[in-house]
């Protein structure tokens, strides 16, 4: 059932009376790269016009390059589909999560790494994208590699190659993308973490918050989230589990 939003959650979502929404244009998964900035198409622009349905006010886009960008502003939107992760939490009420991205490494043509714990080892390099969700897991949990960040996902898998670097962290899917680009480069089985893609609003609004918690659960529940999927042809997405 899906739950009615009090006048404290409409009030808090569209003070304006717009809900503006932050993009993450660089999440190809999410976000349909053909899309233009400003009227992205995809499955969290989907999800956020089903959000301004049900609270029946029209949808702004702010859309930005990459999740780093999207937490910086967060005084520019009321809610917006990012990573949650614990580093953004002291700005971001995070919903729990609506669908989930695999992160692993991609290692280059005879490399030593089989396994995802070989990659935390002193003078090991892994290239990144600077501030995305998997970035942050990173930078939180490695004991002894060195991270290596580039401005973007493209940006990263230059540096990789262009660096020689032991590994590069990134999102499965985009990965395997990537490992056709380089002859004999290998991706490691499992994963070092799943991204848990979330809505946030601003920390303070605590009505909106439990009421976007509410649509979460029901747009999964309803298989809302795993047609989204499907409609669009997005492989290495799963619905999240909790």
């Amino acid at each position: 059932m899906i739950a009615e939003p009090s006048p404290a959650a409409i009030a808090e979502l569209a003070p304006s009376g717009r809900l503006r929404v932050g993009i993450n244009h660089g999440n190809f998964l999410l976000v349909n790269p053909d899309s233009p900035h400003g009227a992205p198409r995809g499955i969290a622009p989907d999800l956020a016009l089903e959000l301004g349905r049900r609270l029946g006010v029209p949808v702004a886009f702010r859309t930005y390059a990459n999740a780093g960008l999207v937490a910086d502003a967060v005084a520019e939107w009321d809610v917006a589909f990012i990573g949650a992760e614990p580093q953004r939490e002291h700005v971001i009420a995070f919903t729990p999560a609506y669908v989930e991205i695999e992160a692993t490494y991609l290692v280059p043509a005879g490399s030593p790494l089989r396994a995802i714990e070989d990659v935390d080892r002193p003078g090991l390099r892994i290239a990144t994208a600077d501030r995305s969700a998997y970035d942050l897991y990173l930078e939180r949990t490695l004991r002894a590699a060195t991270l290596v960040r580039a401005a973007g996902i493209p940006a990263s898998f230059d540096r990789f190659v262009a660096e020689g670097l032991e590994a590069l962290a990134g999102l499965k899917p985009r990965l395997v993308a990537d490992q056709a680009r380089l002859p004999g480069s290998r991706i490691l089985d499992g994963r070092f973490t799943a991204i848990q893609q979330a809505i946030g609003t601003p920390r303070a609004r605590h009505a909106a918050a439990a009421w976007l918690a509410a649509q979460v659960a029901e747009v999964k529940a309803s298989g809302w989230v795993a047609a989204a999927i499907g409609r669009h042809g997005v492989q290495g997405l799963t619905v999240a589990r909790s």
